[in-house]
């Protein structure tokens, strides 16, 4: 299966939820970044982990998919 068959098929519930965490996280880091006042760097910093996060668990949450067996299964690692 490559990437695109992979990301074409049904997302379990449990990771479509996770996924949409991700994209909260990710935006909400990525609009404290964008703000367009003077923040702390303290905050900055934790804004660009936040949207590094999100990213991640957005991505590896679209990734898993249900197999025809009804099984959940990660995408692996070549």
């Amino acid at each position: 299966m490559n990437i695109i068959e992979r990301y074409k098929k049904p997302t379990p519930k449990f990771f479509k939820t996770l996924r949409n965490i991700g994209i909260a996280l990710a935006t909400a880091g990525g609009a404290i970044i964008a703000a367009p006042i003077s923040l702390p760097a303290i905050i900055i910093t934790i804004a660009t982990y936040l949207t590094v996060a999100g990213t991640v668990v957005t991505a590896v949450s679209q990734a898993v998919v249900v197999d025809e067996d009804g099984e959940k299964t990660a995408k692996e690692a070549s």
